[in-house]
């Protein structure tokens, strides 16, 4: 595998538009628990926008580790801090009063694997505080950022590199993707196997066991506290979940399941392609 320098200089962001909320579940494109309408409101409540990482001031940088704090174990503000600063982007979702309700951070990776070369967005850190959760404003943002990357290069594939604490955020990749790695009802095909290895192991080196497709480090980086890692017996049962449990048992010790998908309008579900597709037309 060869990284090369990203150039992104084409890619543009903004914040999202009035018409662009809806609702997106986890699972399925069935409707969502919440209503429509509740969901709008709580996403017209929020404003996301998207910034470079070398943009943020030690106060954003403060503010955001505060709330990742909250929820996860085992971490500190110089681990936060390192694992920031290799990333290119944040994407930072507010409440009207200007109070920090969650983040994602992001790297654009350039990569040749076996002779083809692609782009990755790898997430890095993420998370929505409680009193939000069920608001789109943050994914919605994250998805038509992905079809502006897309936009700067149409011809090279797309992919979304995620590595996964939890149970929710493998949920999303259903939520987005018709085709997506590793799931439960199929295996995982070579030449996927052989991207999320390539990649995993650039970042991650000894870290990434290949056989077990999971990033664990000999002390954990990271992990969500124990009342946000519980789930419920009738949670536990769904296909999806029940899949991830298997396959990263050691989640709630700061393990990590590498996950891939690709970012193509053909491969989203209905609402996250028009979504994508707007950032591609932007």
């Amino acid at each position: 595998m060869h990284l090369r320098p990203r150039n992104t200089q084409c890619i543009a962001v903004r914040p999202p538009r009035s018409d662009d909320v809806g609702c997106m579940t986890t699972g399925s494109e069935r409707p969502c628990v919440q209503s429509a309408a509740a969901a709008v409101r709580s996403s017209r409540r929020l404003s996301a926008t998207i910034d470079h990482v070398t943009s943020l001031d030690d106060r954003a940088i403060g503010a955001m580790f505060e709330l990742y704090d909250a929820y996860y174990a085992a971490t500190s503000r110089p681990l936060f801090e390192s694992d920031l600063s290799n990333k290119d982007y944040v994407v930072t979702l507010r409440e009207p009063s200007g109070q920090l309700a969650g983040f994602s951070t992001l790297d654009v990776m350039e990569a040749e694997i076996g002779g083809a070369s692609l782009r990755a967005i790898y997430s890095g850190d993420t998370i929505i505080d409680y009193a939000h959760w069920g608001t789109q404003a943050l994914a919605f943002t994250w998805i038509r950022f992905a079809g502006t990357i897309k936009a700067c290069a149409p011809e090279k594939p797309l992919y979304w590199f995620l590595i996964v604490k939890g149970h929710r955020t493998y949920r999303y990749l259903s939520a987005f993707a018709v085709d997506f790695h590793p799931r439960w009802d199929r295996p995982t095909p070579a030449p996927a196997r052989a991207i999320m290895d390539a990649l995993a192991q650039h970042r991650f080196a000894d870290a990434y066991d290949a056989k077990r497709g999971v990033v664990s480090f000999p002390r954990s980086r990271g992990h969500l506290k124990p009342q946000w890692a519980m789930i419920e017996p009738e949670e536990a049962a769904r296909q999806d979940v029940s899949f991830f449990l298997r396959s990263n048992p050691g989640y709630t010790r700061g393990d990590e399941l590498v996950c891939l998908t690709e970012l193509a309008a053909a491969n989203l579900r209905p609402l996250a392609r028009r979504v994508f597709q707007q950032g591609f037309d932007a």
